[in-house]
């Protein structure tokens, strides 16, 4: 009854995504997770303010567009200000992976394509092909890396993060539903509250504008297979779609050669997922949509008992308003329900032998709801509020079998609880001048822990269940940013902010275990929080060419790290979840992007991170360590060619610098360089011929050190067909 009056709630207060403004004057509104551009915006866009060619419509024919079509375009974001506006006038970097860009790219899971941005990395340098899912933590510009997330990823405006673990399920999304990605690093926590701590992405979904059915095959090494499609209708006052996607793969052994043993096999998975849309538009200024989504995933670790499952049911409901001169007003609710089951192995010297070390179910669940209002623009204003509700809980049913019986002996434990968050925002952007604007948000969020408690219980002695108190805080966030453009070429940017992240349940309540080290949780974590600015600059000098050179820094205080415990716990524990002190990240970001023609475009783009802590109480062996799993530099290179009558090439080269496994500095991951290989050539009657090579030149790398360690993909070749609308 709960749960049903808080859905009831939602409906009648609910909010939504980003909200819009007027789309080219013409009066009408182009809502925010709608995953629609206004009329020639899109376009191949790699940074903020690039004046990209816009993408045409693929002629049946194959025939190049006339010259008159290709102008630079303003291409409309929405991530950075939670309002549609034209890149090259946002004051913060952004950065765009459009759908030809997905399409294109060698990777097989949305992971792999979202790692073309260098300042984006997931936990472990892994593939969600062969890691577990609980291990995907995404971060941008280095900070905080680790199994939970420091951005917050969207899916049309609505949190799409596990909001038990913070992980990602990346495999979640069907690839086909997507129009483009955007990526905000920086503090977000001024507009998106609570996970935005190092930047917010977004993963915008594709509007149904036809009736007709798209399609994939796929297949590949490893006993790789796949298929995809989407289907569309639309009438007069509505539009439907559907989603689904299937992949199996046989994986590869992901322990090195150097440690494996007879226990150790290749790590295979295998997910499905199907997610629909309906949008109705019942009166010329109302907008309603809704989404439904089914998720399962099985993942084998390369061992017998170390196993991951994962099944996820979700919606989301949305009411988009026009209100004439009065602004508009959108507003949702979404649910999820979510389970995560997983095995541990306990695995003897020399890895011959494994036993079943403990079996976890996790079963969670969320609800929330946003609202947001946007005022017509006044006297060079635009105003925007918002505020949201989100509720979580979660508890994780833990069964432990130990090597022997001993009459204390903890055979099962059960932890968890609830938490609650609320925030309320404002926005102004004023336009000072046709040269210079300036963005100022403020978000108040206030968080409750409540109903946590844990239930221990051992072999021959009675269950003990410890309750642990309410806990509640409040942050303030704010954030500046200007945009200067004294002559059109150039464009100087900076903003300063501050964030937040309040530690999830899993980290509160859940304890892990990676190869043969196991983390304890700790009811007692703080939230982390920072304070960080940009600055760049940015010429395009001939249309052709733009040149991008942003500094960043940010102080982050209380960051909650896996830390290495002077003796173990009682439970075995060589590694605890504690609040850190501070690190200081530093660095910078270049990006190059030149298109000498229409067809031919080369990439480079380079993120230097300096990771330090500053700050350790009662650990002095920490200060001057770098931050664990985050490596000093990264590099992306490209080429990519496409001319609609012969074929399209995308050549990728990935570099990522050292880092460390651990925070102590003790266990070092060497750096690797991978190459990625695209191609695609059109059969005719809407058919497509496509192939990709990952890790062209099978470097052999490491991934990860948690006590064994584990490699990274070999070379993979995949072909596949695609069939498109005509």
């Amino acid at each position: 009854m709960r749960s049903a009056a808080l859905i009831l709630l939602g409906i009648v207060f609910g909010t939504g995504p980003a909200l819009a403004q007027p789309d080219g004057g013409s009066g009408s509104f182009s809502g925010p997770g709608s995953g629609a551009q206004p009329p020639g915006s899109a376009g191949t866009v790699r940074a903020s303010g690039d004046a990209a060619v816009p993408e045409q419509p693929r002629d049946p024919e194959g025939a190049e567009p006339s010259p008159e079509e290709e102008l630079p375009s303003a291409t409309t974001v929405i991530t950075a200000t939670r309002l549609p506006r034209p890149l090259r006038d946002v004051p913060s970097t952004v950065i765009v992976l459009p759908r030809a860009e997905l399409e294109r790219h060698p990777g097989l899971t949305l992971d792999a394509v979202a790692r073309a941005v260098p300042s984006l990395a997931t936990f472990r340098r892994s593939s969600s092909l062969v890691a577990d899912p609980s291990s995907q933590g995404v971060n941008l510009r280095g900070v905080g890396p680790s199994g939970v997330s420091r951005a917050l990823v969207l899916l049309d405006g609505l949190p799409v993060s596990d909001a038990f673990g913070g992980w990602m399920y990346w495999r979640a999304i069907p690839q086909l539903e997507l129009e483009r990605v955007e990526v905000a690093p920086g503090p977000g926590s001024s507009l998106y509250g609570s996970a935005a701590l190092g930047g917010v992405i977004q993963l915008v979904s594709r509007r149904p504008t036809a009736t007709g059915v798209e399609a994939e095959l796929l297949a590949g090494s490893h006993w790789t297979t796949g298929a995809a499609v989407r289907a569309t209708h639309r009438w007069d006052q509505g539009a439907l779609s559907l989603d689904a996607e299937a992949l199996r793969s046989d994986g590869f052994p992901v322990v090195s050669l150097a440690q494996a043993g007879p226990v150790d096999l290749a790590a295979p998975s295998a997910h499905a997922v199907v997610a629909g849309h309906l949008e109705l538009t019942p009166r010329p200024w109302l907008s309603l949509r809704a989404r439904a989504g089914f998720f399962e995933q099985a993942q084998n670790g390369g061992t017998r008992f170390t196993t991951a499952q994962v099944g996820v049911f979700d919606f989301s409901l949305t009411a988009d308003a026009s209100l004439a001169q009065r602004g508009q007003l959108v507003s949702a609710v979404y649910g999820r329900w979510s389970r995560f089951d997983q095995e541990r192995a306990r695995i003897t010297d020399g890895r011959s032998q494994e036993t079943l070390a403990a079996r976890q179910a996790v079963p969670a669940r969320e609800l929330g709801t946003t609202v947001q209002y946007a005022a017509p623009p006044l006297a060079g204003h635009r105003l925007s509020a918002g505020a949201e509700l989100r509720w979580v809980q979660g508890i994780s049913l833990e069964t432990v079998f130990p090597p022997s019986l001993e009459p204390s002996a903890l055979i099962g434990r059960d932890s968890g609880g609830s938490q609650l968050l609320a925030g309320l925002h404002l926005q102004d952007e004023l336009s000072l001048h046709r040269t210079l604007s300036l963005i100022a948000s403020l978000r108040a969020d206030g968080w409750s822990n409540f109903d946590g408690r844990r239930v221990q219980r051992r072999h021959l002695q009675p269950s003990t269940e410890e309750a642990f108190s309410t806990r509640s805080q409040g942050q303030l966030s704010p954030r500046l940013g200007i945009l200067y453009r004294p002559v059109q070429p150039l464009a100087l940017r900076a903003s300063v902010g501050s964030a937040f992240r309040a530690p999830t349940l899993n980290e509160l309540y859940r304890p892990f275990q990676v190869g043969t080290v196991l983390t304890a949780a700790n009811p007692a974590l703080a939230p982390e929080r920072l304070w960080g600015g940009e600055a760049g600059v940015e010429v395009v000098p001939l249309g052709k060419l733009t040149l991008r050179l942003t500094g960043f820094w940010n102080a982050l205080s209380d960051p909650v790290t896996n830390v290495t415990l002077p003796s173990p716990l009682a439970d075995g524990s060589e590694r605890q979840r504690q609040n850190l002190g501070a690190a200081t990240i530093r660095g910078l970001e270049a990006w190059a992007d030149y298109r000498p023609w229409r067809s031919l475009t080369f990439t480079l783009a380079h993120t230097w991170v300096d990771a330090t802590v500053t700050d350790s109480p009662g650990r002095p062996d920490l200060l001057g360590k770098r931050l664990p799993q985050d490596p000093e530099h990264r590099f992306t290179g490209s080429v990519a060619f496409e001319h609609p009558r012969w074929f399209s090439a995308t050549l990728q080269l990935r570099h990522l610098g050292a880092q460390f496994e651990d925070d102590l500095n003790q266990r070092a991951l060497a750096g690797f360089t991978v190459v990625d290989l695209g191609l695609q050539r059109r059969l005719g009657r809407g058919l497509e011929l496509f192939a990709a090579v990952e890790n062209l030149l099978d470097r052999r790398y490491l991934v990860g050190r948690a006590g064994v360690d584990t490699v990274g993909a070999p070379r993979t070749v995949r072909l596949g067909l695609r069939l498109r609308p005509r």
